[in-house]
């Protein structure tokens, strides 16, 4: 199914075609005013009851696991795809020993990167980076690397770089064959691809909520798989006790636990920036992400003909996603194409090599015709 430009959902000026969702997505219309009336309700604090703590976000929990997978117990709520790995290191490294080998990707994102450094420094246990690959296929390159001895796997669904596609029903596979953990980072793809969690099978799962689910800023999504519900957190937050809605008695301290991942929730689940992100997951949940990768898909498939044609180099399409693709400049331009593009108020991003178009939805065929030109232009 292809869903026809919701531009009119987002405040995009007329003038301004933005193909840079992966680096930070607009936000709806909708989302902007329910943060304003949800900020308001801090001036009357008085109105405020014990249930108003917890209750966004176990509707958020619930959404997600209407709108991603998963169950609504294995979601928690975390300011940002940071700490949600964190989080994951945090638990695992408990299992880690001198030795163990942690795979990670070459140029991977920071987040998914220093936090196993440190459980390793920790554990005596070792990172092991898998270069990138020649031929652009990391599937293959990372199945090459998990074998025994390997205990953590932790890389995304796609490079954050260029959008080079990870199978993760394969690796997952393949983690389980070694018993090997295996840990996402899926932040430039929850919510706009398609991840099939029960075959995955994650251990954790984590993804920062302002790029492909539309969140606002300091609200992202952790998933943690039923064997870690009862592992070490971050944090020893009082909303993650039983009985926390009862006010009065929190000084009648408990090791109880409310249920699943919330556990790993952040200290202050409860802010007023939930209900915009809410908001958002119930948009993405009326195109469905389904119809959201086919229909960004349709949009880059032009995209890269038109860049094929003017001498970039693009990853093969078997290996590319449906949401976003690098492409490499052709050989002899020396321009800042990113620049010439932005003076024309057409927006993408350079991640290493590749420069990275990353559309979403609010996108109108009178933006591919103004990317069309700017390029042409600057070439």
């Amino acid at each position: 199914m292809t869903i026809a430009s919701q531009r009119h959902l987002f405040d995009i000026p007329d003038d301004v075609a933005y193909f840079n969702a992966a680096y930070n997505a607009p936000q709806l219309r909708r989302t902007t005013e329910i943060l304003v009336q949800s900020t308001a309700r801090k001036g009357r604090p008085w109105e405020r009851t014990a249930p108003d703590f917890f209750d966004d976000a176990d509707t958020l929990r619930t959404r997600a696991a209407a709108v991603l997978g998963g169950d609504a117990d294995g979601w928690a709520i975390v300011p940002a795809a940071s700490y949600g790995l964190a989080s994951a290191a945090n638990a695992v490294q408990e299992r880690l020993t001198r030795g163990d080998r942690i795979v990670l990707l070459a140029e991977e994102f920071p987040s998914n990167y220093y936090c196993w450094v440190r459980a390793a420094s920790d554990t005596g246990a070792r990172v092991d980076i898998v270069p990138k690959p020649e031929d652009g296929d990391w599937t293959r390159a990372v199945l090459a690397r998990i074998e025994t001895g390997v205990r953590v796997v932790s890389v995304p669904a796609c490079h954050w770089t260029d959008g080079a596609r990870v199978d993760l029903v394969a690796v997952g596979h393949a983690c389980r064959s070694v018993g090997a953990f295996l840990v996402v980072d899926a932040s430039q793809s929850l919510g706009a691809l398609p991840l099939p969690l029960d075959e995955i099978r994650p251990d954790f799962l984590a993804s920062a909520g302002y790029k492909w689910l539309l969140f606002p800023y300091g609200v992202s999504l952790l998933y943690v798989g039923a064997e870690w519900r009862g592992a070490r957190t971050l944090e020893m937050s009082w909303l993650a006790r039983e009985d926390a809605q009862n006010f009065a008695g929190l000084t009648r301290y408990t090791d109880k636990l409310r249920p699943g991942a919330r556990r790993f929730d952040v200290g202050e689940a409860c802010i007023a920036a939930l209900p915009g992100a809410i908001a958002a997951l119930e948009q993405v949940g009326a195109w469905s992400v389904p119809a959201i990768a086919d229909s960004i898909a349709k949009i880059n498939a032009r995209i890269a003909a038109h860049l094929a044609a003017r001498g970039f180099t693009l990853p093969p399409e078997r290996l590319r996603m449906p949401q976003m693709f690098g492409a490499r400049l052709p050989a002899g331009y020396r321009g800042d194409l990113v620049g010439a593009l932005r003076s024309r108020s057409v927006y993408v991003s350079q991640r290493g090599e590749s420069v990275r178009f990353s559309p979403h939805l609010h996108v109108s065929d009178g933006d591919v015709a103004r990317l069309f030109l700017a390029i042409d232009s600057a070439l």
